[in-house]
């Protein structure tokens, strides 16, 4: 169970803003998506950094209203942690963890942004892989005659 496969199951589509877009602007997005957060990439696509909700919450107890004719370079955070398609979601999950946020832009060897998953996209991908697995039991033991009490 990788990232990319779960990038080939819910799309490869990122919302992004510019860093000099106007954070009230990245929090309509936000709002009207119903998305947890947006990527930030520079006029050359680049990724730059992202903006959660989270990070607009904290801006709002540290600006007031004033939140709101902000930039976004000054909310989002810089420092953004990325994985890889090859990574594995339960690797993915625990970078997750670490660093307590929900979302992780997915990008090639190259840094260039091929994704973004949540965490309620890699726990979707877990449940239903587990739920396939135990589909698969079922049928291999019902097929082999143990399944309702019954003895090959």
């Amino acid at each position: 169970m990788t990232v990319g496969a779960v990038l080939s199951q819910k799309g490869s589509s990122v919302i992004s803003v510019l860093p000099e877009s106007m954070v009230a602007e990245a929090a309509e997005i936000i709002s009207r998506q119903r998305i947890g957060a947006v990527v930030v990439c520079d006029a050359a696509g680049e990724l730059v950094g992202i903006l959660s909700e989270r990070d607009v919450v904290r801006g709002l107890t540290q600006h007031g209203a004033g939140l709101l004719d902000l930039r976004v370079s000054a909310l989002m955070t810089h420092e953004v942690q990325v994985v890889v398609a090859g990574t594995s979601v339960h690797e993915a999950m625990e970078v997750m963890d670490a660093g307590y946020f929900r979302h992780l832009p997915v990008v090639d060897g190259a840094r260039r942004l091929c994704g973004i998953v949540s965490i309620r996209d890699l726990v979707r991908y877990r449940i239903n892989s587990q739920q396939s697995d135990v589909e698969s039991l079922q049928a291999y033991v019902i097929g082999r005659g143990y399944g309702l009490g019954r003895v090959a």
